[in-house]
């Protein structure tokens, strides 16, 4: 009596096969070979384009074979990431279509099992090779990346010198830089306020402070205008064409500065500037020397002039110094070539000179400060951001000058004012202009009393 199994109810039973077979076995290590040059060639990957400069110093003074390979492979690094490409996308297709393979012999039926079929190559096959193949090794390679790049240098140099993969390199670089050319390179216009707001967003990262003021002084430099920066004209030093030789050379000493204006009757007649070198070769002359044929000629701007055009206009010209002048021609002040730089590197100092900026501090919150002292040396002085912090103002340049504006009169002596955390006490005043500052800064949870 024969008798006949049922069928199976099950839709996987008897899918897969009881064992396997030599030439299986031996598919399955080659497929682990490829897991395992994917995951080493997605590793190189980012091991080599994320060598910081620390790492590249080390390079430079290693002079093993392996630090030659990645110097060599470094310095083309489009050939480098070609190869890199190319030997991937090999080896994933080569991992795809030896897993079917395998699958295919392992499942006895593969036309009924289509959904069991579809599972095992697409999601499984797939998720193995994102995470051996790419996640895990790059995640790897990124925190060693001297180290995997070392280790890789070799095989990668070896791969970059053979058929054909070295001709599919060549082509492809030079197909891709064909493409570059025709396409032309795509411009990024990235606007000042989009560049601050990213520097704004490392202040937190970037541990060196001075760098980051650097670069905010770059961003800040084509917006900022002459009047911003210039030296008024109650603090420049002059001197009156009328005046005896002996007597310039008084006054000179004193100052200690190397240009000085000359002016005729009043500041606003400049008649020309004094270069103090031009005066070295007649030191000793006789006291009635007739220095006023030593004066240049001067260089006016206007005062809403951007101190980017006025840099080009200071190499262009080959001057150091320029005179500010306001929209009636009047003179308002003086700027010269280290007013210009100050702005980006900060503060530049000789033996000679004082401190920029005259003020005195009380305690850690109370700060007493010249009304002639410039808005900009102020916010500087109280570690005040000038976009957080509401100094809006049309004319003022000075602090003095902003509390007139913003009170609409000269302030009395004990008068104040209130800007966002800051309080401002008069502490002197005459009828013409307020003199001595106090500046009372608060955290946002004390209160000005």
């Amino acid at each position: 009596m024969n008798f006949t199994e049922p069928p199976s109810t099950m839709p996987f039973d008897g899918a897969i096969k009881a064992g396997f077979e030599t030439m299986d076995i031996i598919f399955i290590f080659i497929l682990i070979a490829l897991l395992i040059l994917s995951a080493l060639i997605s590793g190189s990957e980012a091991a080599f384009f994320s060598l910081n400069p620390t790492d590249k110093d080390a390079l430079k003074n290693d002079t093993s074979k392996k630090a030659g390979y990645v110097k060599e492979l470094l310095n083309k690094p489009k050939h480098l990431l070609a190869t890199i490409l190319i030997t991937n996308n090999f080896v994933n297709v080569g991992v795809v279509i030896l897993s079917s393979a395998i699958l295919s012999k392992t499942l006895d039926n593969p036309e009924a099992n289509n959904i069991f079929n579809f599972f095992i190559e697409v999601i499984v096959i797939t998720l193995t090779l994102l995470l051996i193949g790419e996640v895990i090794p790059k995640i790897y390679a990124t925190k060693n990346a001297l180290g995997f790049s070392n280790f890789m240098a070799r095989p990668l140099h070896l791969l970059n010198r053979t058929p054909p993969l070295s001709w599919m390199r060549l082509g492809l670089v030079s197909g891709s830089q064909f493409i570059q050319n025709k396409i032309g390179k795509r411009k990024i216009n990235i606007s000042s306020d989009e560049l601050e707001q990213a520097i704004a967003l490392t202040k937190e990262i970037n541990q060196d402070n001075d760098d980051h003021k650097i670069l905010q002084g770059i961003v800040k430099f084509g917006n900022t205008e002459v009047r911003q920066i210039m030296k008024p004209r109650v603090d420049v030093h002059a001197i009156e064409s009328k005046t005896p030789f002996d007597q310039a050379l008084d006054i000179i000493l004193d100052c200690g500065h190397s240009r000085i204006p000359v002016y005729k009757d009043n500041f606003d007649e400049i008649v020309g500037i004094l270069f103090i070198k031009d005066l070295l070769p007649i030191l000793g002359t006789t006291k009635d020397y007739n220095w006023l044929s030593l004066i240049r000629k001067p260089f006016y701007v206007p005062e809403n002039k951007k101190i980017d055009d006025l840099l080009k206009e200071f190499q262009e010209m080959k001057v150091h110094i320029a005179l500010v002048v306001d929209e009636y021609g009047g003179t308002s002040g003086l700027v010269s070539l280290e007013d210009i730089l100050e702005e980006i590197v900060g503060d530049i100092t000789d033996e000679f000179d004082d401190d920029k900026i005259a003020y005195t501090k009380i305690n850690n919150n109370s700060y007493l400060f010249e009304g002639k002292t410039t808005i900009i040396d102020f916010l500087k002085v109280l570690e005040i951001d000038e976009q957080d912090f509401d100094f809006e103002t049309k004319n003022a340049e000075t602090l003095g000058g902003y509390i007139i504006e913003h009170a609409g009169r000269i302030l009395e002596k004990d008068a104040s004012i209130e800007i966002g955390n800051v309080k401002l006490v008069i502490e002197s005043s005459d009828n013409r202009r307020i003199k001595m500052i106090k500046a009372i800064k608060r955290n946002n949870s004390d209160e000005i009393n």
